[in-house]
């Protein structure tokens, strides 16, 4: 991550001589002194008066973006083009509402990958008065997953696999298909 610093030529919006009593706005010393604080603390004004735009995922930073996304939990990789990146961050929330499930784990593949997403599972859900009654879906739990991509040897199949394991409950297994468009 960059470090914001010194901006030269940028002006402050409350100069410090101005905050000093009256009695030191005379001296051409105090105001050459205090100009330095002005230079210091004029990035800071302007970052906090553009806070808004420092964490907003569409106009975040790029060197502040995956710190953005670290607030949100976004799955994003470095090697992932920015936009997507963007898309991850910004969409992370509601990923987060639906873990666990098909549409969330199609929505956090999609913004890592970009690509076109189907997941399959063997799960389902019922109800029924009759106690003991036979579960839905097939045992064990399996997820299958086939990711169509322009180029499907730029995914490290070795995040998709973490992703997947942290996105599915414990007992679920999976395969991951990454396939031409």
């Amino acid at each position: 991550m960059t470090v914001r610093g010194m901006v030269p030529g940028l002006e402050t919006p409350h100069p410090v001589l101005h905050l000093l009593p009256g009695v030191f706005h005379d001296g051409d010393f105090t105001a050459r002194f205090v100009s330095a604080f002005d230079d210091a603390l004029a990035p800071v004004f302007a970052t906090l008066d553009n806070l808004t735009a420092y964490v907003d995922p569409e106009t975040a930073p790029t060197d502040l973006l995956a710190f953005v996304g670290a607030w949100v939990g976004a799955s994003r990789e470095a090697s992932t083009d920015l936009s997507t990146q963007r898309v991850a961050v910004r969409e992370a929330v509601e990923a987060h509402r639906r873990r666990g499930t098909p549409a969330g784990l199609r929505q956090v593949l999609r913004h890592l990958t970009g690509g076109e997403v189907e997941v399959a599972d063997s799960g389902g859900t019922s109800w029924s008065l009759t106690p003991g009654s036979d579960p839905p879906g097939t045992f064990p739990a399996h997820v299958r997953i086939r990711i169509a991509l322009d180029d499907p040897e730029s995914v490290d199949l070795a995040v998709l696999r973490s992703v997947v394991t942290d996105a599915t409950p414990p007992h679920v297994t999976h395969e991951i298909e990454v396939m031409g468009r």
